[in-house]
């Protein structure tokens, strides 16, 4: 059984849209090193996935845990530039490919919206546009939070996917 929270998702997309001149400022923990330079940026659409299961310190209490991001790419023109997805992975149509690793997080300045992320990557596909990326930024978040109720244990088990948008800020070395 999944559950799916639907808002005014086209209104989303359109606050988190890949201009840097509409962004919030960016926390100085979220910056990527001096050595890094921006590649692209990218919005997101898509979903935060969590399931209904018992909490690790308390078996008979039940929270809702995260699983897994899917969304999908779009670029400046609003052209389709890819997927993400778990792991967390960001996939451009041209194949390239990076895995990411969390390195730092800051609360979005939105309430309801998942934190800010640095990321580190390193490309585990085709060469391509993602190839070089060593930093990922994720910023402009919109919704994503996991449902404030609705998990208990006759519901365990269940998904909720809850919408989210975001920029995805793509980093490499300076040439």
């Amino acid at each position: 059984m999944t559950i799916r929270l639907d808002f005014l998702a086209g209104a989303a997309l359109a606050v988190a849209c890949c201009a840097d001149a509409q962004q919030a400022a960016v926390p100085d923990v979220l910056q990527p090193a001096s050595n890094e330079v921006l590649a692209i940026t990218v919005a997101a659409k898509g979903v935060q996935i969590y399931e209904c299961r018992p909490r690790k310190d308390a078996p008979n209490a039940f929270e809702w845990a995260f699983v897994a991001p899917q969304a999908d790419l779009f670029d400046a023109r609003g052209q389709t530039f890819g997927t993400h997805g778990a792991g967390p992975f960001w996939q451009a149509v041209d194949g390239s490919r990076i895995e990411g690793t969390p390195k730092q997080r800051a609360d979005a300045p939105a309430i309801g919206a998942i934190p800010w992320l640095l990321l580190g990557a390193r490309s585990v596909g085709l060469d391509g546009t993602l190839r070089d990326v060593t930093s990922v930024q994720r910023i402009n978040t919109v919704g994503g939070v996991a449902p404030s109720e609705g998990c208990s244990a006759a519901t365990a088990g269940t998904s909720a996917q809850v919408p989210y948008t975001a920029d995805y800020r793509f980093f490499k070395a300076k040439s």
